[in-house]
Order: C-alpha cells, then sequence, then structure tokens
C-alpha cells in the first residue's frame, strides 16, 4: 500500500469507528460489562486490519464493523427488555461478603481468591475484612463495599446522631416495573407489603415504577415511570 492508500484508510476508519462508538452508547465506552469489554477490543481489532490488511477491502471492513454494531445493539436491546436476557447476557452482582461473613461459595463461583478480593477491598481503601458489612462483585469486576455502620466516615450529618445497624442491605425490589422477586424472598417480604409501600407514594400499580430500592431502614425509594 502506498501512502494516499494508508491515508484514506485510517481516516475512513477512524470516522466510523467514531461514528460507531455514538451510536453504541456511553454503556459500550465504560466497558459496564464483559461483553461490552469484548465488543471494544473486537471492534478496535476490525477496524486496526482495515487499516493494516491489504488483503482485506475496505468495503469488506465496513461491512463487517456494520454486522458487529448491529449484533451488539441486538443484544443490547433484549437485554434491556428482558430481565431474563439481561441475566443470562449480562450475570448478576455476587454478594462475597454478607454480613462481615466471607461467602466462600460466591468466591469460587466468580472463580475469586483471598489475594484478588483483599486487593479490591484496598481500592475502596479498606485494609481489614472486619469493617466490611457487605461486599457485591459487580457485572463488570469491580467490588462495591458496604461498612459497617460503627467504621463508616463519618458526615455532617452523622455527627447528631447515634450509630445504628442497618436493618437491611440496600436491595432492588421493583425494575422495569417488575418485581424482583428472589429479593423478596431473600428479605422475607411480601409482594402485598410492596404494594402498600407504593400506595403510600400515591401510585396504584406496580407497572408504573420504573425502579424501586429498599433502603437500610426499611424505606422505600422510587422512581416513578415516566410517561412520554
Amino acid at each position: 500500500m502506498n501512502f494516499f492508500e494508508i491515508l484514506e484508510r485510517s481516516l475512513g476508519a477512524f470516522f466510523i469507528l467514531l461514528l460507531l462508538t455514538r451510536v453504541l452508547g456511553k454503556t459500550q465506552l465504560n466497558h459496564s460489562t464483559a461483553f461490552n469489554y469484548a465488543t471494544g477490543i473486537t471492534l478496535g481489532s476490525i477496524t486496526a486490519n482495515i487499516v493494516i490488511d491489504k488483503n482485506i477491502s475496505v468495503f469488506q471492513g465496513f461491512v463487517s464493523l456494520g454486522i458487529w454494531t448491529t449484533a451488539t445493539l441486538f443484544i443490547g436491546y433484549l437485554s434491556l427488555k428482558s430481565s431474563r436476557a439481561r441475566t443470562i447476557l449480562n450475570g448478576e452482582p455476587s454478594i462475597i461478603i454478607k454480613k462481615g461473613k466471607i461467602v466462600e461459595k460466591a468466591m469460587r463461583s466468580s472463580k475469586l481468591n483471598m489475594d484478588t478480593l483483599k486487593m479490591l477491598l484496598r481500592c475502596n481503601h479498606i485494609f481489614t475484612i472486619e469493617d466490611v458489612d457487605y461486599a457485591i462483585l459487580e457485572t463488570d469486576g469491580q467490588l462495591a463495599v458496604l461498612k459497617k455502620s460503627g467504621r463508616q466516615t463519618v458526615t455532617r450529618r452523622d455527627i447528631q446522631v447515634t450509630s445504628a445497624e442497618p436493618l437491611y442491605l440496600p436491595s432492588e425490589i421493583i425494575v422495569d416495573g417488575k418485581i424482583v422477586v428472589h429479593n423478596l424472598e431473600e428479605l422475607n417480604l411480601t409482594r402485598e407489603w410492596v404494594q402498600a409501600q407504593i400506595k403510600n407514594f400515591g401510585i396504584n400499580s406496580i407497572n408504573d415504577v420504573f425502579y424501586a430500592e429498599l433502603q437500610s431502614d426499611g424505606t422505600l425509594h422510587i422512581d416513578k415511570r415516566e410517561i412520554y
């Protein structure tokens, strides 16, 4: 390939990749799941081949990028519309530490060893497991940590109140108009309780709730579904 052909391929691939990343959205850019991460690497690999491999025509390369992008958008659409598909495609967060105790089964299923767990805790500025009430391994591999009430950083509001043990681990109760049944069972709550709680917010149907989360003090945080 001569210089001008390389320049043409490089600029064409650059602007196509820029367009496709805008189409795929911000979740692709932040690698929020392993699938997003793999997709980003694949798109980059295809683009690099377009630029340097003269046996691949520009048209063939752009078609490949288009097919991969379309498939990624379709998977994203399935994840958005179906909680079951979202679980299959993206996995679920795993509780690694529960009420201060390491959940060994979750460690094994997540292929997580103690050295890695301690590293992830240190990244959260925690140097002893004794400080941890709950630790949850997210689908992107990051560790979300809830400290024990007596070990949490004091805020201005906390100065005037005594420390109290949380009643619950903050948990999803309703997602996209659907009750998260396994969380209700884990928390020993009922559908009737949820219905009564949302009525206190003037909401008659669970379908009208986009997201509801149980707070550590037993109250419910609710986001109503937007009406377009």
